[in-house]
């Protein structure tokens, strides 16, 4: 493989499914063979301690938003030539990848931009759909999550750059997710030991549903009346959250943990007796989900998912198999599928199981590495 520059604004610490995406990827390439150039994070001193135990250099951007500008692009293409790098990497193709006719003028042979959900929004837009177009254009490849993306960003591209176009989506780690996760002692901690636990780890923010299960909660303790919703993670949704909660008279039963550190995910997947999602497509297709990686890593601890229909979401569940998919911002639909696998031990158990094979089978981070390094 080419030495490769991997340019992205999505990068730990900072927290995020693209960030754990990009550096997971970065860490199944040859250590000696990648530079990391990224924006920077709100606390510098967890990005420093982050960056030191790295097997690569990382070279962080003093701005928080990495952007294609004319300073962005010539740095860029400084640490390309410095480093010897004959190949890019883009976090994210947009807007990032429109920097790649002037790195392929410094010097690289081989672009290509990883894409996500937010590249199919950007496909809707007349304005953003022609710097969609100048992309494709400009990479050698764009990869895509799942059909529902590869659809909607192909029709922004020319019919050359959309033939080009090559599945890459995340993967999990099999050795990190698994139903040994430590989840007894996260349940025993938050006093949480013998109850059915409905798990929803996620950033609040709207789309991801969080709403939908609180409002799901009144029917759900009808049937199981000890059940409690864990909600895990932080976001700018968390407040208005809290207030739901109060107002639907399920705060007894709801808890949030807040941000929760990466290395402490793994536990609290697996102090869920079923992992819910349901997450709903916004802003008229703009605010769409790309794929859910938390639902694979869920299957990956043994858990059955409840999943929503926005985007590529779907993409992630074998429909009666490893779990549901339901109506996004429907309280209703969410409460009649985790009610029922509540219930029902066995087909927790069964669905479970099958989830984790699928992921060991299809989903295994160094299967997905191997098709980057291909495409590099």
């Amino acid at each position: 493989m080419d030495k490769t520059l991997i340019v992205t604004n999505d990068f730990p610490p900072r927290p995020g499914g693209i960030q754990a995406f990009v550096h997971s990827m970065a860490v199944r390439m040859d250590p000696g063979q990648v530079v990391v150039y990224a924006s920077t994070w709100k606390d510098g001193s967890e990005v420093a301690a982050f960056d030191a135990e790295q097997p690569f250099p990382v070279v962080r951007d003093r701005t928080s938003m990495l952007l294609p500008t004319p300073r962005v692009t010539r740095r860029a293409a400084e640490l390309l030539r410095e480093h010897g790098c004959t190949s890019v990497l883009f976090g994210a193709a947009a807007p990032l990848a429109l920097m790649a006719p002037a790195l392929r003028r410094a010097g690289a042979r081989r672009l290509v931009g990883m894409t996500h959900g937010h590249e199919a929004a950007w496909a809707q837009l007349p304005a953003s759909r022609q710097l969609l177009r100048r992309i494709g254009e400009g990479t050698d490849t764009i990869t895509y999550l799942g059909e529902y993306t590869r659809s909607r960003i192909a029709a922004a591209l020319t019919p050359a750059a959309a033939a080009r176009m090559v599945r890459l989506p995340p993967g999990v780690d099999e050795k990190t997710f698994h139903p040994a996760s430590g989840g007894d002692a996260v349940r025993a901690r938050l006093g949480l030991t013998d109850r059915p636990v409905v798990v929803c780890v996620s950033r609040l923010v709207p789309r991801k549903g969080q709403d939908t299960l609180i409002l799901a909660m009144p029917r759900i303790l009808r049937e199981v009346p000890d059940a409690v919703l864990l909600i895990v993670g932080g976001g700018p949704y968390a407040d208005e959250l809290k207030k739901l909660a109060v107002r639907t008279g399920v705060d007894a039963s709801v808890h949030f943990t807040g941000a929760v550190p990466w290395a402490e995910l793994p536990a609290h997947y697996g102090a869920g007796d079923v992992f819910a999602m349901p997450c709903r497509t916004r802003r008229g297709g703009l605010d769409v989900e790309g794929l859910g990686i938390v639902y694979l890593e869920a299957s990956a601890t043994g858990l059955p998912v409840v999943a929503g229909d926005s985007g590529g979401a779907p993409d992630a569940v074998l429909e009666g198999e490893t779990g549901w998919v339901v109506g996004g911002g429907s309280p209703e639909q969410a409460a009649d599928r985790i009610g029922t696998l509540l219930g029902d031990p066995g087909l927790r158990r069964r669905m479970g199981e099958r989830g984790r094979q699928w992921v060991e089978e299809a989903w295994r981070w160094d299967h997905l590495a191997e098709r980057l390094r291909d495409l590099l």
